[in-house]
């Protein structure tokens, strides 16, 4: 168990690590550097400071990964581990390989947030975690997974593409279609069906999150594959219903 963990950005998700580190690792320090936090050498610390944790967690935009990468490796120790939890894989990867040269890193996506761990009460079980790819010797992945495990997380195993293709079919097409709804103006009713509470659930935790919605589709090359199914489909069921009508 790292006795320092470091977490770089402190936006929703980067609140929510610490919320969890302080929950499941309550021994573990933890040192949080942000663009719009000053340092106070009690929570906040500049990035030199948190580089030097035994464990650097990237909590930032995909967009922005790249450039905090670049600023993070050239600070980090020998012994650091550099994580990164961004919802794409293929492209964070890619930059792993290309800054972290000789570096130990884990690329990993919580299949999670805020949101749907508050709706959840907290209970962590059945929430996802995937371990994508590491340059970690197999016995701290190994002992990784299993404190994860512990901690009530299902832990997944995918490499980076296949990460992705799936992440197309399931996640973003999820905030797509949350963010059809939402600009639709559909709301929940006093007659809802139980699945229309299920569709407004997932409506109601992804229409925030524009900015990840649409760096995940600058991203992840499966989506466009995605939004051209989705528009093929809907064809289909427009035509379905036009049926009967010029059967009449």
């Amino acid at each position: 168990m790292p006795t320092t963990v470091g977490i770089v950005g402190y936006g929703s998700f980067g609140a929510f690590l610490e919320v969890l580190i302080r929950r499941f690792a309550p021994k573990t320090r933890v040192r949080i550097h942000s663009s719009r936090q000053k340092p106070d050498g009690k929570k906040f610390f500049p990035l030199e400071a948190v580089a030097q944790c035994d464990v650097v967690v990237l909590a930032v935009p995909i967009a922005a990964f790249e450039e905090v990468l670049a600023r993070v490796v050239p600070l980090v120790g020998g012994h650091t581990v550099i994580v990164d939890v961004a919802t794409v894989k293929m492209h964070t990867t890619e930059l792993l390989k290309k800054y972290a040269v000789g570096k130990r890193y884990l690329a990993t996506h919580p299949m999670f947030g805020p949101e749907s761990y508050e709706k959840k009460g907290g209970e962590v079980a059945g929430l996802r975690v995937v371990i994508s790819e590491s340059t970690l010797p197999k016995g701290q992945t190994t002992a990784l997974t299993a404190f994860l495990k512990k901690c009530g997380f299902d832990v997944v195993e995918m490499n980076a593409d296949r990460h992705d293709k799936h992440l197309a079919e399931t996640l973003f097409l999820t905030h797509f279609v949350g963010q059809v709804v939402a600009r639709g103006k559909f709301n929940r009713t006093d007659i809802d069906t139980v699945s229309f509470g299920y569709l407004m659930d997932a409506v109601e935790s992804v229409k925030h999150d524009t900015a990840l919605f649409r760096d995940v589709y600058r991203f992840n090359p499966y989506c466009e594959e995605i939004l051209k199914r989705f528009e093929s489909a809907e064809g289909e069921v427009h035509a379905l219903l036009k049926e009967d009508r010029i059967q009449k």
